[in-house]
């Protein structure tokens, strides 16, 4: 099995999300988490698809699906009558469509997969329904995949507390599949919404998005040997425990910014998070922290330096929204004057979230925000003016 398809390892988690491309192993993860939590004691599971045909020839009969795991002798029976997978231990699955939202009202299980959310008509109110029903055992689990699409119930269920997302594109199955499958939906999707969601299980943006993914996917390139200037932009949690800190490294070069590292950290204590400022401006040799002052002010400079941050600290205020700041930092991409020196797919998801609601709040988005528009924006800005009469 691929690292992606393995459940968290996190005590804690309620849901497992994994988002992936097509042929990205999505099914497969499912199946086996499903098919171990059964052998293991005697359960009531549940099997929740786009419709009952999805359930029985993908999720349970499927290639990737639950029965083919298993030898010959020992696999579990499907019963169409009852709509159900039974193992020989008396554990069982059954089938439901999330076209049918209260077929779930009543049913109680130890755990379920739900695959394909994204696909579902009425995602919320399946997965509300799914959710009271799983009141069995000690700790009742959800495992939802799915090829990601830009609809808000994703995002809400991204920004859950208790979700450990995974992200897996076609490439890390590829050993598993037709040969030259990948090369050839690349050569005619590359660089396109397409390739970014169908093939690499991002979340792109949706209506009223700032960022584009056309922008995003050409803003990729290298760093350059010099840079005039780095800064590390921090956005700090709200509160103490819990909450991400946005942490991204940002550097100029002549009239481009260069995206150089995200280094944003969760669950921290505020010694936590600034020793992980700390470690960023020293890897990366920044002359500058831009901080957001708006949750915590001087205490934010003061946390910082009890971690012997080695450079000043900047704190700006918002005094606008995050899509009104965000706004001059697209234009800048659209112009191709920022460049990914690396690959960040939480960070631009969050960035192509911006504008359309629904999800957590950005804070790797904002951190990078408030470091681009230090280095393009307000530097370039400061100082005397000559005009030309």
């Amino acid at each position: 099995m691929n690292d992606h398809q393995v459940p968290p390892t996190r005590p804690d988690w309620r849901t497992w999300l994994l988002l992936g491309g097509r042929g990205s192993g999505k099914t497969f993860a499912g199946a086996v988490w499903i098919d171990t939590l059964a052998r293991r004691s005697l359960v009531n599971l549940a099997l929740v698809g786009p419709a009952l045909h999805d359930v029985r020839e993908v999720m349970v009969e499927g290639a990737s699906g639950i029965k083919a795991l298993a030898e010959p002798g020992d696999r579990p029976r499907w019963e169409a009558g009852r709509r159900r997978l039974l193992w020989k231990n008396g554990s069982a699955a059954y089938a439901f469509s999330a076209e049918d939202p209260d077929s779930l009202r009543g049913p109680q299980f130890h755990g379920a997969w739900a695959d394909e959310f994204c696909a579902w008509r009425e995602p919320e109110a399946v997965l509300s329904n799914l959710r009271f029903g799983l009141r069995l055992g000690d700790d009742p689990k959800l495992a939802v995949t799915t090829t990601p699409r830009p609809i808000p119930a994703l995002r809400r269920l991204m920004a859950e507390a208790g979700t450990v997302t995974e992200r897996a594109g076609t490439a890390a199955n590829a050993k598993n599949l037709a040969p030259g499958f990948l090369a050839h939906l690349t050569a005619l999707y590359g660089g396109t919404r397409l390739e970014a969601q169908e093939l690499e299980g991002l979340v792109v943006e949706g209506e009223g998005a700032l960022f584009r993914i056309e922008d995003l996917k050409r803003a990729k390139g290298a760093r350059p040997a010099e840079l005039d200037r780095v800064v590390v932009a921090v956005d700090p949690p709200a509160t103490a425990h819990g909450d991400a800190c946005g942490i991204v490294v940002v550097g100029r070069k002549e009239r481009r910014a260069f995206v150089l590292a995200d280094r944003t950290v969760r669950g921290m204590s505020p010694h936590g998070w600034a020793g992980a400022v700390a470690e960023a401006v020293a890897d990366f040799g920044a002359r500058e922290i831009v901080a957001e002052g708006n949750q915590g002010g001087e205490m934010v400079r003061s946390v910082l330096a009890q971690a012997d941050c080695a450079a000043p600290v900047k704190l700006v205020h918002a005094s606008r929204s995050k899509a009104a700041r965000a706004e001059p930092v697209a234009l800048l991409y659209e112009q191709g004057r920022v460049v990914h020196c690396g690959d960040f797919p939480a960070l631009e998801e969050e960035m192509l979230a911006l504008g359309c609601g629904g999800g957590k709040s950005p804070d790797r988005a904002d951190a990078l925000v408030w470091g681009i528009t230090r280095l393009m924006l307000e530097e370039r800005s400061e100082g005397p003016r000559i005009r030309v009469i």
